[in-house]
């Protein structure tokens, strides 16, 4: 599973939010929601983790992002807008003649169709997806504190 190592910028007892520097995995992440940008948009991150080892402020983490999460993300954005595009189109062609309809427009405007209407699935099941624990960051580990809190 991929992991990124972070230090902890706060906590409570059920998350905490880590300082990382933004990685190449996070294009396809479904997690990509728990993190933000910090400062003028730069690769510095703000992750939002689930902290169920305890982590306080200043401690160096390592984050496990899970698998199969990441696999799923990376299908439902990448592969099913264009697959629904494909079958968008095959059903017009199907449908023009029965239409009597131009054998190239209808195809294009129900191909398109379901490319736009994948792109709202995506984005209403990534949302909901978003909000599940499975789908979240998790503290696998604690290092040591990077700077003693006072």
């Amino acid at each position: 599973m991929p992991t990124e190592e972070g230090v902890v910028i706060s906590a409570d007892d059920k998350t905490a939010l880590i300082q990382t520097t933004r990685s190449a995995c996070c294009e396809g992440c479904q997690s990509r929601h728990a993190c933000h940008t910090m400062g003028g948009g730069g690769n510095e991150m703000a992750v939002e983790a689930i902290n169920t080892l305890g982590a306080k402020k200043g401690d160096q983490v390592v984050v496990e992002f899970s698998t199969a999460s990441l696999m799923k993300g990376t299908f439902l954005i990448y592969m099913l807008p264009i697959i629904c595009l494909m079958i968008g189109a095959a059903i017009g062609v199907k449908l023009s003649p029965l239409f009597d309809f131009n054998e190239s427009t209808l195809p294009a405007l129900t191909g398109f169709g379901a490319f736009i209407l994948s792109i709202l699935f995506v984005v209403l099941v990534g949302n909901r997806l978003a909000g599940k624990d499975t789908y979240k960051p998790r503290i696998i580990r604690i290092k040591k504190p990077l700077f003693p809190v006072e």
